[in-house]
């Protein structure tokens, strides 16, 4: 996950965690080499939905996806939407890739675009109001004291992801983690741009329609820990 200076949500200080786990295998790598580059984000310069799709269109944009089945889930039930996916694991990026190029038994995902890198790099670059969603499921908790500077659930990135959120656009946050999650309520109740989308704690302890497991919710699940869901609308 990334970490940013407070107050200031586009500089960079450094990227943490790790880039890259175990070697990918040859089909893995295949999709990295071809794939990837053809629909990549591109490096520089506006990410809008026109230059991405040819079109305008609802955009979706997803901080650390992980594995891609979250995004390639949104993406084929929204087929005239247009999803970004940021990650910087490279094996997230291949299990992700293969999600959306599809086989013999199921056709690719055409409307997603993926960056391998930091988040906040791309999402600088779109303009203010411009997205309908925003996802941030199962972030790094960084759970020691000294580190949660280095929380996406902070107010620097937070402020970044309001700019990018058209009003009435949702950000929708998921966690298994308590330290995790009593940070981010301190962070979020603290703010006036988002309203809580919830009514009671059925809200955030029932996974919404639409909002499909991951593998981490379910590793998450099978250690016996809480799942939390959050939505939050943007005033």
């Amino acid at each position: 996950m990334t970490a940013y200076k407070s107050g200031d949500p586009t500089t960079l200080n450094r990227l943490y965690g790790r880039a890259k786990g175990k070697p990918l295998r040859a089909f893995q790598q295949s999709l990295v080499d071809t794939l990837l580059p053809q629909i990549a984000v591109p490096e520089d310069g506006p990410v809008t939905a026109k230059r991405l799709f040819g079109e305008p269109r609802p955009l979706h944009f997803e901080i650390g996806f992980g594995g891609g089945e979250h995004i390639a889930y949104r993406a084929d039930m929204l087929p005239d939407h247009g999803f970004i996916g940021c990650e910087p694991f490279l094996n997230g990026v291949a299990a992700a890739l293969a999600h959306v190029h599809g086989d013999a038994e199921k056709p690719g995902i055409p409307n997603v675009r993926i960056h391998h890198g930091d988040a906040l790099d791309v999402l600088a670059r779109i303009p203010d109001g411009a997205l309908s969603f925003v996802y941030l499921l199962h972030p790094d908790p960084w759970p020691k004291a000294r580190h949660a500077k280095r929380r996406m659930m902070n107010d620097g990135p937070l402020d970044l992801i309001a700019a990018k959120l058209k009003p009435g656009g949702e950000f929708r946050f998921g966690t298994d983690h308590p330290v995790y999650l009593r940070w981010a309520l301190m962070v979020m109740n603290a703010r006036t741009d988002f309203d809580w989308l919830c009514e009671s704690p059925r809200d955030f302890l029932t996974r919404p329609g639409g909002w499909p497991e991951t593998r981490y919710e379910a590793k998450a699940r099978r250690q016996g820990h809480e799942v939390w869901y959050f939505r939050y609308r943007r005033r």
